[in-house]
């Protein structure tokens, strides 16, 4: 297996690093254009969801390389998320993500989210009475249908609390082979990765440079006095000593830049050293924070973290 990979419970690998398409603009043909450069780059793990809007340029994007014979489809990861207006029937709501993919099928499907909408629920942050009774055993079958069907080769979960992957696992056939959460250096998931770990479910990290330029994220990470030590040390930049402490982790990344640069110097954090005093320092950072009695969660959150009930423990 290629050290740039990670082996699933499923049986099928997985590349550490991905591109993820959401953007606050969603414009087409900047997203295709994006990935037409991730791919020369290098990028072969692809990141998207129905709420992002991308699924279409994505998968258009992807088609006209693997028929320009640029890459082949099956050195392509695809991932897509099942929203929760579709947690009452997943095999129809991939069939449609495939659909606007132009796929046969997804490498990866995830439940977006431990959230049940009504069906047609289609705000990113949904309205407080949009909100149903979450009914995750009823959406995990469904998901497991996806897979006997051949519609996605894995599936998985995101933004899963330790306490909601034991339950999942109390009636689920089919264990779920990812967990995709926010993860970086001020936000670290130790006791989640515990859990997942327990259960040989890999934890994939999600705004792993702390979500700057969303309105929930912050710089905290790369603007870390350590973390640019740090990259001066090893003539890297913050972002990539960042990343490579997530993959240092043994989880996978989903970087989120559309810009040339950057996207080089995201997938670079694949091939950087660090030693264990780098990653001794860093694990320590938010240790540092908090005797200084600075909040963490607050500066770097997402905005589901304040849905009531969902975060019911460290996620």
């Amino acid at each position: 297996m290629k050290s740039n990979q990670v082996r699933l419970n499923c049986g099928i690998t997985m590349p550490v690093i991905g591109l993820g398409t959401y953007s606050f603009q969603n414009d087409r043909k900047t997203t295709q254009q994006a990935v037409h450069m991730a791919l020369k780059m290098g990028y072969r793990h692809f990141d998207t969801a129905k709420i992002y809007g991308s699924e279409p340029a994505l998968g258009s994007a992807l088609t006209e390389a693997i028929l320009d014979g640029k890459v082949e489809r099956e050195d392509i990861f695809v991932t897509s998320k099942l929203w929760g207006s579709d947690h009452h029937d997943p095999v129809s709501g991939l069939k449609q993500t495939l659909k606007s993919m132009g796929m046969e099928h997804l490498d990866m499907y995830l439940v977006h989210w431990p959230v049940k909408l009504k069906p047609w629920a289609c705000n990113p942050i949904p309205n407080e009475d949009e909100f149903e009774d979450l009914d995750l055993e009823t959406a995990w079958a469904g998901m497991e249908k996806c897979l006997d069907l051949g519609l996605c080769r894995c599936i998985g979960v995101s933004n899963f609390s330790s306490r909601k992957i034991e339950q999942l696992l109390d009636f689920a056939s089919v264990p779920p082979a990812v967990n995709q959460v926010e993860m970086h250096p001020m936000w670290r998931q130790t006791k989640l990765r515990g859990a997942c770990g327990d259960h040989n479910i890999h934890v994939s990290a999600y705004s792993p440079l702390g979500g700057p330029g969303n309105s929930w994220g912050s710089t905290l990470v790369v603007d870390s006095p350590i973390i640019k030590s740090i990259a001066l040390q090893r003539k890297a930049t913050p972002a990539q000593v960042a990343l490579r402490w997530g993959l240092s982790k043994g989880s996978s990344v989903i970087v989120k830049s559309f810009n040339p640069e950057r996207m080089k110097e995201n997938i670079g954090a694949v091939d950087l050293k660090l030693d264990d005093g780098d990653l001794m320092e860093i694990d320590r950072l938010d240790e540092r924070k908090i005797m200084r009695g600075e909040s963490l969660v607050n500066e770097t959150t997402s905005p589901y973290r304040t849905l009531e009930d969902l975060w019911d423990d460290e996620i």
